[in-house]
């Protein structure tokens, strides 16, 4: 079997639209091993943190369930939508929550080290999210607009039939 028949059968696959959650379940996975927040030259969030954890099984789970399907060729879009919720949910509060204790806590810092020298305070930088976060938001979304569409899709009759009260 060559390479333009392997590649030909996976174009032809009739469950080739779960490529896309295979593809961000992967994106999701990694982002887990990213920094989720820059603060200057320190990088914070990602693994060994539980939202870490959460967010690598989420991704590892969608990459599951978009396997199965192309096995068992049967529909996992429920499951899918639930897992780019649950995703999305949890990299935007971890994201938000990081922020601010990045800020707090580099801010207490600060003002220790001004007591102790008898200094003037040093600027804080301000935390801004990093390639992490932009990732697993990004994947997580795309997991869940792709299990959007089983809720989204066209009915096959919009209208009910009318009943025939003639007979």
């Amino acid at each position: 079997m060559s390479l333009v028949q392997v590649l030909g059968g996976a174009v032809r696959h009739s469950m080739r639209a779960y490529y896309l959650p295979l593809a961000a379940g992967f994106a999701l996975a990694t982002s887990a091993f990213m920094p989720w927040i820059l603060m200057g030259e320190q990088r914070i969030g990602g693994l060994p943190s539980p939202a870490g954890f959460w967010v690598l099984g989420l991704g590892l789970l969608a990459v599951l369930l978009a396997v199965l399907s192309f096995i068992t060729r049967k529909n996992s879009r429920h499951p899918l939508l639930l897992v780019g919720l649950a995703a999305f949910a949890i990299l935007l509060t971890a994201e938000r929550l990081l922020e601010r204790s990045a800020a707090q806590q580099a801010w207490a810092r600060s003002q220790a080290n001004a007591i102790v020298g008898g200094d003037a305070p040093a600027v804080v930088p301000d935390p801004v999210m990093a390639s992490g976060a932009w990732v697993g938001l990004s994947a997580a979304a795309v997991i869940a607009l792709f299990g959007l569409t089983i809720v989204v899709r066209r009915a096959a009759q919009p209208y009910a039939e009318p009943e025939d009260d003639d007979a």
